[in-house]
Formats: structure tokens, C-alpha cells, sequence
């Protein structure tokens, strides 16, 4: 199934891109033949307001975004650290955020092969500042008895139970016919060492029929007090299967309903231990969290949401109910689309100094693809019915800061709007369109600058990101062109691609100008709507004016 924005074909996407790509051919002969308008320049909008401030020689340093997305696992040095499958724990004044450990090669990749061998740790009192709090338990066979390997570490989540801490995961189990099974691990702190309690919860044997070896996986746990003052602690999984139980008061055995002395699976309404309870839960593939509201008071209240990956690629999606064990469900809406870099995602809920936040992962990252994963993070809010609005990607995050870029006659710069396609085969995006009104859409006239990939420490070096496509960037080719492309080998030759100087503007010194890194002397334009390289003899339509967009 393949998605496009406003009903658009992508094959005129493809088209469209053809067509610019031998206009370029044709217009960069010499990569300074892209001409334009050469009267004089005009004076800055008046309703811009440029961010920026004089260095010697003429350059400029624009405003970078801080904080913005993704919130760990960044590298000046090039040494990026992935990690997928957030899930997040809130310990009084403290956030901890929990990831799988990325770490497979790109031959791996080529073959889809997840290489996890740990979790990952981070902690933050301020959403802004994400403490490594490193290694929190490796998955092995020298520290799980009952695994088969050592790089599963699959999706997870910690819950803090009486002042003791427990990591749910899941691994291959060589117990369980080799299927994947719910696995716990104990610490008395939640930043581990976690010891596993020595078998799993819950084995994949006990959930046949399965659709797959990997039916139980990717674990969520939700503790709560009913109306009559009695506990229950939940732990669902599942792929393609929606699974559910209660646990024991121990936290590491499931709960037998029916005292029979047996634990077992059954369909929803039939009597059993292990419910498969996905009715409304419309195309569940994965990645389950639950998650329910607090009052004023801090007490739950109202429907039990869960949170779910939808669909193939994965969208993220939710459904409510009355009860978490019987209850039937009710869709909500998709909230996420899929992301522009990763096949895959995975979300946690959580709620923190009044606030609600919504955790996801995507490959935005250098490299990063959906086995080089990033954990990403918005806020999500609730209308008076309890509905939650459609939560687009962002690069800036909590607290990045998103840009307008406006070129002549105050027209924004913006890439060519689409929807993420659910193709695999239409990824990883290298040559989306940009330039004057090529789309009337607000959200893709909007950017985020960082740090110069090719130097970070150059104050006058820029790189620039698409706000709702994060990890795609202005990417300067050999034959002229520039499109909106996403880093795939973090090499210093797409840095260098991605990466431009910041001039005062060569038509206005209130405006700024963009030299490519890789090409010296050639200059952001535009060029018949088009963004593209010249030799800056067209000063006008070389010149640029950054605006500051204010938070909603």
C-alpha cells in the first residue's frame, strides 16, 4: 500500500523528479549556469525577523536548534549511538528512558537482521538534558539461562513494584521450542544491574496457535487499584496476536484465573489465564502499551488507552476500553503516520510534571534505518472527550527550534508535499523537490538548522532539516541540483553535501546566503521555483531571510 499526501500519485512524484533532474543537467553545464532574475535586490520582508549574528569575513551565524530530536544517542564526533523500542519509566523527579542497544552492520541490515545485545539507559529530572546511564542488562546466554543467543534484547519496559524494579522483555527461547517468549529481570534500582528471575513469564508454547515464532513479544505493564480497593497488575505482548493476563503479586508468574493449577491461553470470551483480546484493535501488528490518565489528584481515572503499532510499514495507532481483561475495545484514531526513516516504531506513553508525552523511534540519525533506531519525543494532549489529535514527526522535538525560510518576494521555501509511503521500496528518500510554492502546505515550509555536519565546531556551517521529515536534509549534488535527501552512510562525503557556509546575503546583507561545503563558490538559489547551486551572480534569488516560528 503506498500513501500519498492529498491523494497525489507518486509516480508524478517520480515524474516531477525526472523532469528537474534534466533541467538541472541542462542548466548546471558547468555548475554556474543556473541564471534567473539579475535585477537588483530587494530589501528584507518587513515581517521577517532574522536570527542571526555577524562573524569576521563576512560570515553569519544562523540560530542551531538545542534539544530537538532525537533526544540521545547524538554525536559530533560521528559516533552515533541507536537504539529502538523506547519505553519509559517515571521514579519521582526522574524520567528514565530505556532502548535496545542498535548495533547491526550494514550487511545485517541487508539481510533484516536485528543485532541487540543490551538495554540502554537514560535519565533526565528536566526533559531537556538525557544523562547515559549506560548498560542496564545484556542479553546472553552467560546472563539468561534460557536464551539462545545474544542479540535479542527486543522491546522491553521497566515498572517499579514495591520498591524493587522489573524489566519485561522479550528473547529467542531454546525452552520453548525456539519461539520468542516474555522474560523479566530484577534490580533494586532503576538503573540496574537487572537480573533475570530465571525463566520466562510467559513461553511461547503456551500461546499456541501462533502466527509466527515471534507472537510473544514486545511486553507492557500496567499496575492499578479498581473501584473496590483491589490490585491488578497487567502484562500484555503480542505480534500480530494481542495477548493479556494479570501477574501475581510476585510480578514474575501469571495469574491463575480459574485455580486449576494450569496456565492457559484462550480467545476472548472463553474462560482462560492468557486472553487473545483484540477485537477493535484494527490492524495490530505490535509494540502494545497501556496507558491510562491521572486526575488532578494523581489517581487514575476514565478508559484504558493502549497504544499500538498499526499496519506494515508501521503507523502508530490506539484503542480504549473499559476493562483491560474482558472489556471489548474501541478505535481511536492513527495518530503517526510512518516515519521517513524506519520500517518499524515503537512508542511509550508517560505522564511528568503535568504534561503527557508520547516516545517514539525512527532512524533519523545518521546511518539510521530501522535497525539503527533513535528515540524521538513529542507531547500529546487530549480534547475534552478524551480523543487524541493525528502527532506528526518532528525534528525539533520538546525544544528544538523550527525555522521559516523565505526566499524572493518573501515566498517560503518548502519541500514537495507527500505522505510517507507504506512501500519499502520507495526508501530510503534521496531526491524529494524543493523550492518556491511547490507546496501550500505550512508544515513543509518549516526547518530545523543544526550543527554543520562537516564541522560542527564552525559557527558559520549549517545543516538543515525538514521539521516533519526528520533525518532528511538539503543535500547539494555534482549536477547543481538540491533536494531533500536522507544521510545513509554518515560519510564525510554527505556531510559535506549537507553542510552549508552562512554568508551575509550576497543581494542583502539583512538576508544570509548559503555556500556548499562541497562546492565552494556555489550558492543556494532559486532557479524557475527550483532550489539549486550557482555561481551567486544572481544575487537576489541567491539571498534568503530567516523567521523564527513561534511555538503554538
Amino acid at each position: 500500500m503506498i500513501l500519498n499526501g492529498k491523494g497525489e500519485d507518486r509516480k508524478k512524484m517520480r515524474k516531477g523528479k525526472r523532469i528537474l533532474a534534466l533541467v538541472m543537467a541542462a542548466a548546471f553545464a558547468g555548475l554556474t549556469a543556473c541564471g534567473g532574475d539579475t535585477s537588483a535586490p530587494t530589501a528584507a520582508p518587513e515581517k521577517t525577523e532574522p536570527v542571526m549574528k555577524a562573524l569576521e569575513n563576512g560570515e553569519v551565524a544562523l540560530v542551531k536548534s538545542e534539544g530537538a530530536n532525537p533526544i540521545v544517542g547524538n554525536s559530533d564526533t560521528g559516533e552515533y549511538i541507536y537504539g529502538g523500542d523506547p519505553s519509559v519509566l517515571v521514579d519521582g523527579d526522574t524520567v528514565y528512558l530505556y532502548t535496545g542497544h542498535d548495533l547491526s552492520t550494514d550487511d545485517e541490515v541487508s539481510r533484516a537482521v536485528y543485532n541487540i545485545p543490551e538495554y540502554l539507559c537514560y535519565s533526565t529530572k528536566d526533559m531537556v538534558n538525557w544523562k547515559p546511564e549506560g548498560t542496564v542488562m545484556k542479553v546472553s546466554t552467560d546472563e539468561v539461562d534460557w536464551v539462545t543467543g545474544s542479540t535479542t534484547a527486543w522491546a522491553s519496559q521497566v515498572v517499579k513494584y514495591k520498591d524493587r524494579y522489573y524489566l519485561y522483555y522479550c528473547s529467542w527461547d531454546r525452552t520453548a521450542e525456539g519461539k520468542q517468549s516474555i522474560g523479566v529481570a530484577i534490580a533494586d534500582s532503576p538503573t540496574g544491574p537487572f537480573k533475570d528471575a530465571g525463566q520466562p513469564v510467559v513461553q511461547g508454547t503456551v500461546t499456541e496457535p501462533q502466527n509466527s515464532n515471534w507472537d510473544d513479544i514486545d511486553p507492557t505493564v500496567w499496575v492499578d487499584t479498581d473501584e473496590a480497593g483491589e490490585e491488578h497488575r497487567y502484562l500484555a505482548w503480542g505480534n500480530s496476536k494481542y495477548y493479556v493476563c494479570e501477574l501475581n503479586e510476585d510480578m514474575i508468574s501469571v495469574k491463575d484465573q480459574d485455580g486449576d493449577g494450569k496456565i492457559t491461553a484462550a480467545m476472548t470470551p472463553d474462560p482462560g489465564d492468557i486472553l487473545n483480546h483484540q477485537t477493535g484493535l484494527n490492524s495490530f501488528t505490535e509494540a502494545p502499551w497501556i496507558y491510562r490518565r491521572k486526575d488532578k489528584d494523581g489517581k487514575y481515572y476514565g478508559k484504558y488507552y493502549l497504544f499500538y503499532a498499526y499496519g506494515w510499514r508501521e503507523r502508530m495507532a490506539y484503542a480504549t476500553t473499559d476493562d483491560l481483561m474482558k472489556g471489548s475495545w474501541k478505535f481511536g484514531s492513527i495518530l503517526m503516520m510512518p516515519t521517513a526513516t524506519s520500517n518499524t516504531n515503537h512508542m511509550a506513553v508517560f505522564d511528568f510534571k503535568g504534561k503527557t508525552y508520547f516516545v517514539y523511534h525512527n532512524g533519523s540519525l545518521p546511518r539510521g534505518n530501522g535497525y539503527r533506531r533513535s528515540a524521538c519525543i513529542t507531547e500529546l494532549k487530549f480534547d475534552e472527550k478524551g480523543d487524541i489529535s493525528v502527532l506528526p514527526e518532528t525534528a525539533a522535538g520538546l525544544n528544538g527550534t523550527v525555522m521559516r525560510i523565505n526566499g524572493p518576494e518573501n515566498k517560503p521555501l518548502s519541500h514537495e508535499n507527500y505522505m510517507n509511503s507504506g512501500a519499502d521500496t520507495e526508501y530510503p528518500y534521496q531526491d524529494v523537490p524543493v523550492g518556491i510554492g511547490i507546496s501550500s502546505e505550512e508544515e513543509d515550509a518549516e526547518w530545523v538548522f543544526i550543527k554543520g555536519k562537516a564541522d560542527p565546531a564552525k559557527e558559520a556551517y549549517v545543516s538543515i532539516q525538514a521539521e516533519n521529515k526528520p533525518g532528511l536534509f538539503l543535500t547539494a549534488e555534482k549536477d547543481g541540483s538540491v533536494t531533500l535527501a536522507q544521510d545513509v552512510d554518515a560519510a564525510k562525503k554527505t556531510a559535506k553535501k549537507q553542510t552549508f557556509r552562512t554568508v551575509k546575503g550576497l543581494g542583502d546583507e539583512k538576508g544570509v546566503s548559503f555556500e556548499s561545503v562541497s562546492q565552494s563558490g556555489l550558492y543556494l538559489a532559486i532557479k524557475d521555483q527550483k532550489l539549486c547551486l550557482t555561481d551567486g551572480s544572481d544575487k537576489k534569488n541567491a539571498t534568503f531571510y530567516i523567521e523564527r516560528k513561534e511555538k503554538q
